[in-house]
């Protein structure tokens, strides 16, 4: 058998860098260990999976339940598009 997945719409943010206060209220409290590396700064989230890296440009995508977790801008660009 063949099955398509349901459309959802899902909340989702960018993290650039520079935007901490932003991603603090996105993640309510998932979102720690902001850490400036080589490439600029990075954190890591908690997911129902366990702590995951997020890298500049990652988008922090909230589920349909309130989970969070990390997508790299190439693979999102190809899942999502902007919702009404």
């Amino acid at each position: 058998m063949k099955y398509r997945k349901k459309p959802v719409v899902v909340e989702a943010i960018q993290w650039t860098g520079h935007n901490v206060d932003q991603m603090m209220v996105f993640c309510a409290g998932k979102a720690h260990d902001i850490y400036e590396n080589s490439h600029g700064f990075d954190l890591n989230i908690h997911t129902l999976e366990g702590d995951h890296h997020a890298s500049i440009g990652d988008y922090i995508i909230k589920g349909v339940h309130g989970e969070l977790y990390p997508c790299k801008p190439d693979i999102f660009e190809e899942t999502y598009e902007p919702a009404e």
